[in-house]
């Protein structure tokens, strides 16, 4: 066990403010983010596991496997009640703790983080990136709120639990043999396929591939 101090927002997330989370990811549609991930995996080859970083009820995980059939899936999710929801199914394989804690055991062909930086304390985001690129084997997608400086927003009524920033710029600054595949933005408009104004990056590590 880590002798690490638990921070304010991952007891946040654990508490019941990440509970009643759970009830609103309700609204996302898989359609949605089956056309929101179609669009960045076909940029993408040879991808036969994929971890994500935050992934609540496997929303994001099931548009993958729709999109990925043959590919194991892996989640890390620090709310109990999200992680004992997901692991209904027995397609995707749960790991029920902080990202700060998560152990590599194996490196991923994909490492996703969408909509979960932003809610990261700002003094452990260089853990998280290093935790994203160790267990990345090749891609790594950024999917977040941006701005080009960062920004604090209040969320739902609490204070400094939502940020906005260039967390891409920041990845690749902080490990230049990664490089920017492709990058694109969705729209809450959007009349077909909606997201939350959502920046997405697709990035990779610059390595050959066998």
């Amino acid at each position: 066990m880590s002798n690490r101090k638990v921070t304010e927002h991952e007891n946040f997330w654990k508490g019941e403010f990440g509970d009643q989370y759970i009830e609103r990811t309700k609204l996302d549609t898989i359609a949605s983010n089956t056309a929101f991930f179609s669009e960045i995996i076909g940029k993408t080859s040879s991808i036969s596991n994929v971890l994500e970083f935050g992934c609540n009820v496997g929303n994001n995980l099931k548009a993958i496997n729709s999109l990925i059939p043959h590919a194991n899936l892996c989640g890390v999710e620090i709310n109990a009640k999200a992680a004992k929801i997901l692991r209904r199914d027995n397609k995707i394989n749960v790991e029920e703790c902080s990202i700060l804690d998560y152990n590599i055991e194996s490196k991923f062909d994909l490492v996703l983080i969408k909509t979960v930086l932003i809610h990261i304390d700002p003094n452990e985001l260089n853990s998280v990136y290093k935790k994203m690129y160790d267990c990345a084997n090749k891609y790594i997608i950024i999917a977040e709120y941006y701005n080009p400086t960062p920004v604090t927003v209040t969320y739902r009524g609490n204070k400094e639990r939502l940020y906005k920033r260039d967390f891409a710029g920041e990845f690749l600054q902080m490990y230049p043999d990664v490089s920017l595949v492709d990058y694109g933005f969705k729209y809450h408009k959007d009349s077909t396929f909606p997201q939350d104004d959502i920046s997405w990056f697709l990035l990779e590590k610059n390595r050959n591939y066998n």
